[in-house]
């Protein structure tokens, strides 16, 4: 965008910005983080063995942190660390260290909750930029104002901060912010949930969340303090072939009002999803890429494509709503009941290279295809098209029916050019 559209748009009243939103996206492996930066991210975040939310993700060794930092590096892209657990006593030992080592693997910032970590990183790791985690839950400026006082570099805001609120932290404050855009919403405030302490003895606030809220109940009414009376001698409130209960809320998506959010001057695009599979982080990375990308190409002419749409829809498993940024969610916000499924895609297979003198893409497969199934190519470079699978040969140009076995190197014929890295994906159960 050149500076004579700026001050063209300026004169008209439009709050137009230079400088493009960081896009984050997550990455719960090695695998992942490269598919993310292949596909578009700026920056992603991890997960350590060690202070992280999400204990039941691959996780990252230090060693592997280094080399996802050099990854990362090769294509301007940053990672960082999160280390957003709620530290009991035990956490204590053995944190110094823990710090000094992501430091030293080159992490550009951790994400951090806690006051104990935000201050040891402070003293043993200052290199380190600290960011402030979602779940602090920080939606008003004067809270904003005092943790940049504390030494914090970004301030990841609730996801309760609404359009408005955002508008007025970065009017009051000079410090970094960072927003969810995209990916799953926690049914209680900002992550601050015990049901799964509770149930399955897992510590939501130290890696262990067991989403209990997405789990089925039956439901009984009792007019006697449960801890007198046995749940299930209660009244049922539930026919036989009723569906069962459920309390999980929609997934944000914030992909239709790019402009707005890009205006916002919010600083980083975050997508949620560190236990997410590839095809969900690359197909979601990328359609964001994209359309904050055309965005800036000409922010005057913007404009939707539905592409963009179908794609996040191929990558959804829950209905999709926008959270807190225009109101505040109500009852059809959240999924009380069995709700239609989006038609699923299985990734079935990556690109590991192309002739253009045979047309022959060498591909590794990744799920189940075979002959006569309909597919779809997409990629980082804009490739997207469809096509109906004719011949499939091994290594050694054997003919095959199917690709049955995993990490299989395959060819077949492709109508259009692909490229190292595009994905080829199926629609589950066709």
């Amino acid at each position: 965008m050149n500076v004579d559209a700026v001050v063209e748009a300026r004169a008209r009243g439009k709050r137009v910005r230079l400088d493009k939103p960081e896009l984050l996206a997550p990455a719960g492996n090695l695998e992942k983080l490269k598919f993310a930066v292949h596909y578009g991210a700026d920056a992603v975040y991890i997960g350590g063995q060690k202070y992280g939310l999400r204990s039941n993700a691959d996780n990252f060794s230090i060693e592997e942190m280094r080399e996802g930092v050099e990854f990362a590096a090769k294509y301007g892209a940053k990672v960082f660390v999160a280390t957003n657990i709620f530290a009991h006593n035990e956490d204590i030992e053995g944190l110094e260290a823990y710090l000094r080592d992501i430091a030293g693997a080159g992490v550009a910032a951790i994400i951090v909750a806690d006051p104990l970590i935000i201050e040891t990183c402070k003293r043993v790791a200052p290199g380190i930029e600290i960011h402030l985690s979602t779940q602090q839950s920080t939606v008003n400026w004067l809270a904003v104002k005092y943790w940049k006082e504390e030494g914090i570099d970004r301030v990841v805001l609730g996801r309760e901060a609404s359009m408005e609120e955002i508008d007025e932290i970065k009017r009051n404050v000079e410090v970094e912010i960072e927003t969810f855009v995209h990916g799953a919403m926690c049914s209680s405030w900002s992550g601050r949930c015990v049901l799964s302490n509770h149930f399955t003895d897992r510590d939501s606030n130290r890696g262990g969340c067991s989403q209990s809220c997405r789990w089925k109940y039956d439901l009984f009414a009792t007019d006697q303090p449960l801890a007198d009376s046995p749940l299930a001698s209660g009244l049922p409130l539930f026919a036989q072939e009723d569906d069962s209960f459920t309390m999980g809320s929609k997934d944000l998506y914030m992909i239709e009002h790019i402009p707005a959010m890009i205006e916002s001057g919010v600083d980083s695009f975050k997508i949620e999803g560190r236990m997410k599979s590839i095809h969900y982080v690359a197909t979601v990375v990328n359609a964001y890429r994209q359309a904050i990308d055309a965005y800036f190409d000409n922010p005057e002419e913007f404009k939707l494509k539905q592409q963009w749409l179908e794609e996040i829809y191929k990558a959804a498993n829950r209905p999709l709503n926008t959270g807190f940024f225009f109101d505040v969610p109500g009852r059809e916000d959240h999924i009380y009941e069995p709700e239609d499924k989006a038609i699923g895609y299985d990734f079935t297979g990556l690109v590991l290279g192309y002739d253009e003198a045979t047309g022959m893409a060498t591909i590794q497969q990744r799920n189940h295809f075979k002959k006569g199934q309909d597919v779809e190519f997409f990629g980082p470079n804009g490739t997207y098209f469809k096509q109906m699978i004719e011949t499939i040969w091994d290594e050694e140009g054997n003919e095959l029916d199917a690709a049955r076995h995993p990490l299989q190197v395959i060819k077949i014929h492709t109508n259009q050019p692909v490229s190292e890295f595009d994905m080829m994906r199926k629609k589950v159960g066709k």
